[in-house]
Formats: structure tokens, sequence, C-alpha cells
């Protein structure tokens, strides 16, 4: 389970599938990012139907991988820059839906009553 306050870039631009964990990493930190921040690093295929996430976890890199059989994942036009996503986000495009439809709620920070 991802916890909710996690940080998610999405890189727009695919990635050759043929690398691995220490290669994606080395392309977060190409791309000028700490890639042992503990943010998830999502990277797309060419085909759209595929998705890697890399992180650190604490004591070493980890890589998830899910790929769709019948359909491909709703990426953002293809680009050279980096997105942001939230926890909901994040899971409606692991589970093949269109994440740009969630909007996070915005809460307002409660104030001190004291």
């Amino acid at each position: 389970m991802i916890a909710s306050g996690v940080v998610v870039y999405v890189s727009c631009q695919p990635v050759d599938f043929r690398k691995g964990a220490a290669s994606l990493m080395a392309l977060v930190r190409d791309g000028g990012l700490d890639p042992f921040s503990g943010a998830l690093h999502v990277f797309r295929s060419k085909r759209a139907d595929r998705v890697r996430i890399v992180w650190w976890d604490g004591s070493g890199v980890c890589l998830y991988s899910k790929t769709l059989e019948d359909h491909s994942f709703c990426w953002s036009a293809i680009s050279a820059a980096r997105m942001r996503l939230d926890h909901a986000q994040l899971m409606a495009l692991l589970a093949g839906l269109d994440w740009k439809k969630i909007r996070p709620a915005r809460v307002r920070r409660p104030l001190s009553t004291g």
C-alpha cells in the first residue's frame, strides 16, 4: 500500500523498458531530482500499456511494474516535462482509469482554537 502523503513524480516521456531499477534511478538523478528522497518516480512505456515505479524505501531501491493486457494507461501528452500526482491520481492511473478527471479536494487548515 502506498502512503497517502508520498510525493509522486511522473515522467511524460517514454523510457526503454529494458532498463532496470538502477538505470531508472539514474534517469531520476540526471533529471535533477534526488533519487533517494523516498518519492515515487513513475515511468511509461512507448506503447503506453506498461508502467514502472521506482523509489528508495530506506534500505534499497524498489521497482514496481504493471502491464495492462487489453487497454493502455491514460497518460498525458509526450513531452520532456515531469508532473506531480497526488495519491488518488496515482491509484486511478494504476487502475487504468483517467486520472486527469480526479481533482483533489482542497481542505482548509483548521485554525487554533486555544
